[in-house]
């Protein structure tokens, strides 16, 4: 089994929540920051995957260590999917609290408040023989405007009421969150297939 993992993120709450999944295995997460590596291809996919892929195989090429990615985003039906994969890109540079009152703004008068969290995760083993990507999901609404009070979470989390937890990811505790996220899915088929349970979507031996 992997003891050391690099998260191909610096985002410190991803990596956060990633751990917490991980070190129950014995399994060390390494930052992008802790290995002194950074990105160095652009995310061109149009889909989680094919991004979760591109995050993957560029940080492995720097590195000896096994690598974990991420590509996650807000999914809104009525807006035909946006901000999808650009979730992240949207408002580049402005905080969170900004961009949720840029979609809130754009959805005003709408009655479709559907809309998914989504997550891929590439994982390539140390040895640069296994490729795998997971999928998780978790359908939601959002919410019509900004709440008030205090907020856990990031990003996006204020204004994605899930249906699972019947409440926003912004009111839920990180163990609730995780239970029913998508992050949270995607990295129990991860634990899962790390621990000797073979799920996911095979995207090849290399």
């Amino acid at each position: 089994m992997e003891k050391k993992i690099v998260f191909a993120s610096h985002n410190k709450e991803k990596a956060r929540e990633v751990e917490e999944m991980l070190s129950p295995l014995g399994i060390a997460v390494l930052t992008l920051a802790d290995v002194h590596l950074k990105q160095t291809k652009e995310e061109t996919a149009e889909t989680f995957e094919g991004n979760s892929r591109i995050k993957a195989e560029d940080i492995a090429s720097q590195c000896d260590y096994a690598v974990l990615s991420d590509d996650s985003g807000l999914c809104i039906e009525a807006l035909n999917g946006f901000p999808g994969v650009h979730s992240a890109r949207f408002m580049e540079g402005m905080p969170y609290t900004e961009k949720n009152k840029a979609i809130l703004e754009k959805m005003k008068g709408m009655k479709d408040r559907r809309a998914a969290f989504v997550t891929a995760m590439t994982y390539i083993s140390a040895d640069r023989t296994i490729e795998r990507t997971f999928l998780g999901k978790d359908d939601g609404l959002i919410i019509e405007s900004l709440p008030s009070g205090e907020q856990h979470g990031f990003g996006y989390d204020p204004i994605f009421y899930s249906l699972a937890l019947k409440k926003t990811y912004g009111e839920a505790g990180e163990d609730e969150k995780n239970s029913v996220s998508h992050r949270g899915r995607a990295l129990r088929q991860v634990v899962s297939f790390l621990g000797g349970t073979d799920n996911g979507t095979d995207t090849g031996n290399r």
